[in-house]
């Protein structure tokens, strides 16, 4: 899969950039801080993703004195040419076109372009709390079979009227619809539970062996489920939450069930988020995120776009050269960014230079 050429128009900082990537190999995008790179690597990102990972409105996307910025692009799959054209707008909805026509669920076009992103965004995947690890999961379970896009949030929808009914429960014995709602739960959670199982499984042993390669040392990646996902699901389910009954109806909230999953992570028997240093939480993250890529490259057949902003600033050179090493060999395009001359690896096959949302591209 390749990103044959790329657009924008008043996105973020950038006028008006439009660019033809290498067709494979290592891109090396460079600029200072505030120059525009990360900008340019989230408009590449946006044409799969459709939102950004540093904002959840539309508004910031918009260069100021904008109405809308544009992301256009086009990308060659296994399958022919996708051509993928955004709007985003500070107000109202965002207009999204595949091929000249309009697109309404991001599961459309997920199911025929694939791209990768790392960041420091993700560093709070591995040192913040378990709903940053639970969000790394769905976003993995999307990545590998888009059309799952609405487990989580039909079972959070569950969740929340479970909550509603125990919360207004006069104290009283059990509310008499509570046996509905538990098998609603039962029903939703499993199939999140199933999910989660399965990405975890496709990417740890990869995120595992890129972690040792980069450290020394593997990353241990670990499913750690609320629910166990050994066996018989729904009935463990159905008895962890006859375990809890008392618990919940006195809490009045919903204590059983993958709202309360966690991805357990550890670097030589210690838990990552309490005991990793800073470059082993970056390592991590990134290993994280190419072992989706590799994932993905599994299930569809061909590798998808990797994408990664400043991806071993805080490392040290030895880890550098080994993330720059990996990062060149992968199949595909490879688009990163550095903020220095210095930075740039030798396996570069192509560098843009980017100052003030202008970006020229040498050679």
């Amino acid at each position: 899969m390749l990103l044959r050429w790329v657009e924008l128009r008043d996105f973020r900082n950038h006028a008006h950039t439009k660019l033809k990537p290498i067709p494979e190999g290592l891109l090396v995008v460079v600029g200072a801080n505030g120059e525009g790179k990360t900008n340019l690597l989230e408009g590449m990102h946006f044409l799969y993703a459709l939102q950004s990972p540093r904002a959840s409105a539309s508004e910031p996307l918009v260069r100021h004195g904008a109405s809308s910025g544009f992301v256009r692009g086009e990308f060659q799959t296994r399958d022919g040419k996708v051509l993928v054209e955004a709007e985003v707008k500070t107000k109202g909805a965002n207009k999204v076109q595949v091929n000249r026509s309009p697109v309404r669920r991001r599961r459309d076009l997920r199911k025929q372009v694939r791209s990768v992103l790392f960041g420091p965004f993700d560093l709070p995947v591995i040192t913040g709390d378990p709903s940053r690890r639970r969000g790394f999961m769905d976003e993995s379970v999307v990545a590998l079979v888009p059309a799952s896009d609405t487990l989580t949030s039909t079972y959070e929808k569950v969740v929340r009227q479970r909550n509603r009914l125990l919360k207004e429960h006069d104290g009283r014995g059990a509310p008499r619809d509570l046996p509905t709602w538990d098998e609603q739960l039962v029903e939703t959670g499993t199939a999140v539970i199933e999910a989660r199982a399965a990405a975890v499984g496709a990417l740890a042993d990869a995120a595992s062996a890129a972690f040792d390669d980069v450290a020394g040392y593997p990353l241990v990646v670990r499913y750690a489920p609320n629910v166990s996902a050994e066996g018989d699901i729904p009935e463990n389910f159905r008895a962890h939450l006859a375990e809890r009954r008392a618990d919940e109806l006195q809490r009045r909230a919903s204590l059983v069930g993958p709202h309360r999953d966690d991805l357990e992570l550890a670097v030589r028997d210690l838990g990552a988020r309490g005991f990793a240093s800073h470059g082993e939480t970056w390592v991590a993250a990134l290993s994280l995120r190419l072992a989706v890529a590799d994932a993905v490259e599994a299930a569809i057949g061909e590798p998808p776009i990797v994408i990664a902003d400043d991806p071993y600033s805080a490392l040290d050179p030895s880890r550098r050269d080994h993330v720059a090493a990996r990062l060149a060999a992968r199949p595909g395009q490879v688009v990163i960014s550095v903020a220095d001359d210095a930075d740039v690896p030798k396996q570069a096959t192509q560098i843009w230079d980017v100052r003030a949302g202008s970006v020229k591209v040498r050679g």
